[in-house]
């Protein structure tokens, strides 16, 4: 009852009463929220009361603030926000944005912040009101400010911001350009030991790191440093996991990788491992994910990873090293991401192969053969790829069993793990023209490569197949290799391959054919002749976009084909002196050469 009448004399009196029965009425509302805020807001918003709210927003009245916190209060549920909008509530409120009033003020940033929450309406009008920008420019002059009332409306402030940007690209951008940033690192400074200030920093910088634009303006400010000061201080698993969430958005940037390393986050990050890998509670748990997945990703920069590496002998390196043989399939995973991402210049590769990594890595891939963890299969897998590509590794990781600890995961079903598997073994044996002969010529893994030349729903792994397949006959330069192959139906895969939009593939297949042509063209030639390479050939030869070795490729095979008679028949079929005759004055020398070439052999021929 004291309700309804206090609404009925609002409507009445808001044009022409005293301040004390306004106060009143005023009064009532707030209580009457206070007991029951969403059957009071529904009250509120069908008398039609809000829209005198509009009227009694003057910085001269002695009630603004009593009706900014009735607003912020009603605005706390999702059905009055819109309300609150369409009665124009926005505009006058953010005029009061410009009062000195510290109460007013306070009450004006909840309700802004309330009425901006989830709601597109809300964070519409205040952007269009110029809101954000009074907010921004208080945070400014506020920040250096450390009196308990100050600290309490920076705490408004920020968490207004954070309601008006929240998963919003364009009002976060708006936010970054007013450079909200560097006022935001400063008072994470500043206040660091107000606990709900510092919280609302933290949500803010989470709100805006996601943005690309943001991490740049992040590099220039000391972030790193002040964060890993503060998670130093954390106990709570909740305050880590909210500085996790900023740090692994923020850690995405090469720069701030490297100032994270050297403010000593990496030190951090490996207590937790310590003090987490042997617990079985859940905060536990998560926080040894976190903390790994973290160190992983600030390995991913250039600097920050060849500083924790420190030619090898640092203790940064030698601990993740520990983490391979551990129990813990999180840690197993990190440690295998962590060495393919030291794994990244020769320089490395060539000291951690000398040293004994890839016994450990073959050792953890053994542990996972049966019913093992895919992620770590995947992850063990690209380490030793990436620690194949220097020339000097290759032999050593030959000898020291790689390729057959890696054909143990032939019988995969997982296209991620197929595809680190080929590309191992596709760098493996690379110029080791023993160990290309050895595999070329095991039957099952032939096999098991044609089979995935045709799984078009993994076109990683297809390709990679139809690389490797290429790459057996080219370092091997095996007549039993390409029997092997044709054998299992290999040869019309190599044909589409030579047809593929990547000319590195396209080339791989040609140059593997034209081996086979010259080494088993009887072998192969009912298949090349099924495969119609012929007239892909001549598509090839007349397609003005085709590059300058993959002309050269083609030319160089059709010559070894017309050692076939019916291949032969083809060739002198479909008028290929007319194309190649036009390639003699091709501007690239070596292409032109082989045309003539090509033209006399052809002339002969017919």
């Amino acid at each position: 009852d004291n309700l309804s009448e206090a609404l009925k004399k609002l409507k009445i009196t808001s044009t022409d009463s005293t301040a004390d029965s306004l106060e009143g009425c005023l009064d009532c509302l707030l209580q009457a929220l206070a007991q029951n805020n969403m059957e009071t807001s529904e009250k509120i918003q069908k008398s039609g009361v809000l829209q005198v709210f509009a009227s009694l927003l003057t910085p001269q009245s002695s009630c603004t603030a009593k009706v900014a916190n009735i607003i912020a209060e009603v605005a706390r549920n999702e059905f009055m926000r819109n309300p609150c909008v369409d009665a124009g509530l926005i505009p006058p409120l953010v005029q009061l944005l410009n009062c000195k009033d510290q109460e007013v003020l306070l009450q004006t940033g909840r309700a802004l912040g309330n009425i901006c929450y989830d709601s597109h309406e809300g964070r519409n009008a205040v952007d269009h009101a110029g809101g954000a920008h009074i907010v921004v420019d208080h945070l400014r002059s506020l920040c250096s400010k450390t009196d308990p009332a100050s600290e309490k409306l920076l705490t408004v402030f920020c968490g207004m911001l954070m309601n008006y940007s929240n998963e919003n690209d364009t009002l976060q951008s708006q936010l970054i350009n007013m450079g909200v940033i560097p006022t935001l690192v400063k008072l994470l400074g500043i206040h660091c030991q107000n606990a709900a200030l510092t919280e609302m920093c933290l949500v803010a910088f989470g709100n805006l790191a996601e943005l690309e634009s943001s991490k740049e303006q992040f590099a220039y400010t000391n972030i790193a440093e002040e964060l890993v000061k503060l998670f130093k201080k954390q106990i709570e698993h909740d305050k880590k996991e909210m500085i996790f969430e900023v740090l692994a958005p923020l850690a995405e940037n090469d720069v701030i990788k490297l100032q994270l390393v050297e403010a000593g986050l990496v030190e951090c990050l490996l207590e937790i491992v310590q003090k987490t890998v042997d617990s079985d509670k859940e905060d536990d748990i998560a926080e040894l994910k976190t903390a790994s997945d973290l160190m992983v990703l600030l390995l991913l920069g250039d600097e920050s990873m060849q500083k924790l590496f420190e030619g090898g002998k640092g203790s940064v390196f030698q601990r993740v090293l520990s983490w391979i043989p551990s129990n813990s399939h999180q840690l197993q995973l990190a440690g295998a991401l962590a060495i393919a991402n030291f794994a990244r210049n020769d320089g490395n590769c060539i000291h951690m192969v000398d040293n004994g990594i890839v016994q450990k890595l073959m050792d953890l891939l053994d542990r996972h053969v049966e019913d093992g963890n895919v992620t770590v299969q995947h992850a063990a897998l690209s380490a030793l790829r990436n620690l194949a590509i220097p020339v000097v590794n290759k032999a050593k990781m030959l000898s020291a069993g790689v390729a057959e600890a890696v054909l143990k995961f032939l019988r995969s079903e997982m296209p991620p793990v197929q595809f680190k598997l080929l590309g191992t073994l596709r760098m493996l044996i690379d110029a080791q023209a023993e160990a290309a002969e050895q595999l070329g010529k095991n039957v099952k893994l032939v096999e098991r490569l044609v089979e995935w030349c045709e799984a078009k729903d993994h076109a990683g792994v297809m390709g990679e197949s139809n690389r490797l397949l290429s790459a057996l006959i080219r370092h091997s330069k095996s007549k039993d290799v390409i029997r092997t192959i044709v054998q299992s139906g290999g040869i019309k895969h190599l044909v589409t391959m030579a047809t593929s939009e990547h000319v590195i593939m396209q080339n791989e297949a040609l140059v593997a054919l034209a081996l086979i042509a010259a080494l088993e063209l009887v072998t192969a030639e009912k298949d090349l002749e099924n495969a119609q390479l012929v007239q892909i050939l001549h598509r090839l030869l007349s397609d003005d976009r085709s590059a300058p070795e993959i002309k050269y490729n083609s030319m160089v095979l059709i010559c070894a084909l017309i050692g076939s008679e019916p291949l032969q028949k083809e060739v002198q079929s479909m008028a290929f002196l007319e194309v190649i005759s036009k390639l003699r004055s091709h501007e690239n020398k070596t292409v032109a050469q082989q045309a003539s070439l090509t033209e006399q052999r052809l002339a002969v021929e017919s």
